[in-house]
């Protein structure tokens, strides 16, 4: 938010305090206040919900470890973990692959209907997610994929492309094409060139677009709930039959795992954001 200037005038610094400390913390409590209720009741000695007396008055007893260590000692949720894991990864690689080739055959000026074909790739985001699981249900049910990790993968990549193709176009706004016409003049082929000359320069919004699609896959429910078997339990659906066949207090102690791998994969993303624009010349730190 840019400073106020010297001749702002009473009025103007009222509003501009009063929008700093009152409505921007006001949204920031709302939106972060259900997440640090969760955190310190994961610790909860009890199996409960709720703030014991003994957690209130931050006595030693009302906390333990226990719902973290059936986490990692119980079964049903290594195996949701181990899926997550292996679910995760391979819808990333093929949705980054795609989305970034995607995104550069866009940026040529001459390629014909490009808004539409923007449109058509990025419609995911747009259409409501259980019109497009109950439409992946249909379509993979008739060619085999339903109940199979494949079908899983190929349903969370185009769930994750259209976010590697928004990243890597954002990035390559900058870029500058004399590059790639000098390498090519030079004899570079194309691929060379890309790995060469582009890759390094889009890179930062090619790991973003990564990081966004590995979060759309790894905390999403809803199209493994219709296309995914029990064999392809993932931590969303644990967590989801948790709270609906049983209150486990273990669902606390992943929702703040997952809080913190959240946490750390958005500053790698911040980092990644002022890494662009200091290779764009947008910063001058």
């Amino acid at each position: 938010m840019s400073a106020l200037p010297p001749y702002a005038s009473t009025g103007q610094r009222i509003w501009h305090y009063t929008f700093r400390y009152v409505i921007c913390g006001f949204i920031l409590f709302f939106l972060i206040a259900p997440i640090l209720t969760i955190i310190p009741l994961s610790f909860n000695a009890e199996n409960f919900f709720t703030f014991t007396p003994a957690m209130l008055s931050l006595s030693p007893e009302g906390y333990s470890l226990k719902h973290y260590h059936d986490f990692f000692t119980n079964s049903d949720w290594q195996q949701a973990l181990k899926n997550s894991f292996l679910i995760a990864p391979a819808a990333t690689i093929l949705s980054t692959a795609l989305g970034t080739l995607a995104a550069i055959g866009l940026s040529q000026s001459h390629v014909p209907f490009r808004r539409a074909i923007m449109a058509i790739l990025i419609s995911p985001m747009i259409v409501p997610l259980i019109i497009s699981a109950a439409g992946m249900y249909f379509f993979y049910s008739r060619i085999g994929l339903q109940g199979t990790y494949w079908g899983v993968v190929l349903a969370h990549a185009a769930l994750g492309t259209p976010f590697v193709i928004i990243t890597v176009t954002a990035t390559m706004v900058g870029f500058d094409r004399s590059l790639t016409r000098a390498a090519a003049s030079m004899g570079a082929d194309p691929v060379t060139t890309f790995f060469k000359v582009q890759m390094p320069l889009i890179i930062p919004g090619v790991v973003s677009g990564a990081l966004f699609a590995f979060i759309t896959s790894f905390d999403e429910v809803v199209v493994v709930l219709f296309l995914g078997s029990a064999g392809q339990k993932t931590l969303p659906w644990q967590m989801f039959t948790g709270l609906r066949e049983q209150i486990s207090p273990t669902i606390l102690a992943v929702a703040t795992i997952m809080v913190a791998i959240s946490i750390v994969l958005l500053s790698v993303l911040e980092m990644l954001r002022r890494r662009s624009e200091r290779l764009r010349g947008l910063s001058p730190n």
